[in-house]
This record gives C-alpha cells, structure tokens and sequence, in this order.
C-alpha cells in the first residue's frame, strides 16, 4: 500500500460518498448533541474513511481549545438514505496546543533542586533536634517534680490508721 500523504493510506485517499459528505448539517446536529452550539465553528471538510464511511471536521471554539476540531463520523447502508452517526468527539490538529512530553522524575530532576532539598532537609533535621532537645529537658523537670510530690505523699503499701478506730 503506498500512500500520496505519508500520513494518509491509499484508501482513504479518494472521493467521499456525496451522500455522506452532502450531510452536513447533519453531523453538526450530532455535535450540537455533546456540546453547545457556540462552540462548533465553521465546516472544515469532509474525508472519506471507507466505503461509505465520511468523517465531518469543524472547527472548535471552546475556550482552552485553539486549533482543535470537532468532528462526527457518519456511514450509511448500501442504497440507503439513512444517515448514522458512528462516533463524535474533539481531536487535536497540527495547531493544537498540547501538554509537553511526559519526562521521567530522574531526568526531570537538575542538580540544583537536588541541592536545595538537600539543604531543606538540613534544617529540619536541626529544628526537630533542637526541639527534642528542648522536650526531653522539660521531661526531665517534670519527673523531679513528681518524684516530689511522690516523697509527700502517703505510699501505699504502708497501712493507714483509720481515725474512726
């Protein structure tokens, strides 16, 4: 299979079946289905995908959406007048604006950002054990205060007389 368009095989290559492509209206009816009617442009064509099988291009005009296209495949059985619509939705063109390639973390990450987590963590390491630090002097205040309260205080296991007796 050789093709005219590197992009587009042979096949797809020829002329539209005039009923489908004479449809227009129609596949923007569909579209009209799945979003608002302000936000499909201009017709932008029509190609042919197969023997009776047309694929209807317009242009988008949602915010966020500059250079992307709606479009509505539309076939039809042998001799029918019938149209069907095979599937809707918006597709990204050569002069969509896309989100960047995927990057792996490791080579996402540089050298610098290494260095300022590094001495982030630095920092935290010295906050958490100054405050440790502070906590355990406190702990150690608190126990010699409740030795002494302890020492004042009657001890259980020594008999306390009653003083009804």
């Amino acid at each position: 299979m050789t093709a005219t368009n590197s992009a587009i095989p042979v096949w797809r290559v020829g002329k539209p079946d005039a009923f489908l492509a004479d449809a227009v209206d129609f596949a923007r009816e569909a579209i009209a289905g799945i979003t608002d009617s302000a936000s499909i442009g201009a017709h932008l064509g029509a190609k042919r995908e197969g023997e009776r099988l047309v694929t209807h291009l317009f242009e988008s005009k949602l915010a966020g959406y500059g250079g992307w296209q709606w479009y509505a495949v539309l076939t039809r059985i042998s001799r029918s007048k019938v149209v069907t619509v095979c599937e809707l939705g918006l597709l990204p063109s050569a002069d969509s604006i896309l989100a960047p390639d995927w990057v792996p973390w490791a080579e996402r990450v540089r050298p610098e950002d290494q260095r300022e987590d590094e001495a982030e963590n630095s920092d935290q390491v010295q906050e958490t054990a100054s405050e440790i630090a502070t906590d355990s002097e406190g702990e150690d205040e608190d126990n010699n205060d409740e030795s002494d309260k302890a020492s004042a205080e009657p001890d259980d296991s020594e008999e306390i007389a009653d003083p009804a007796e």
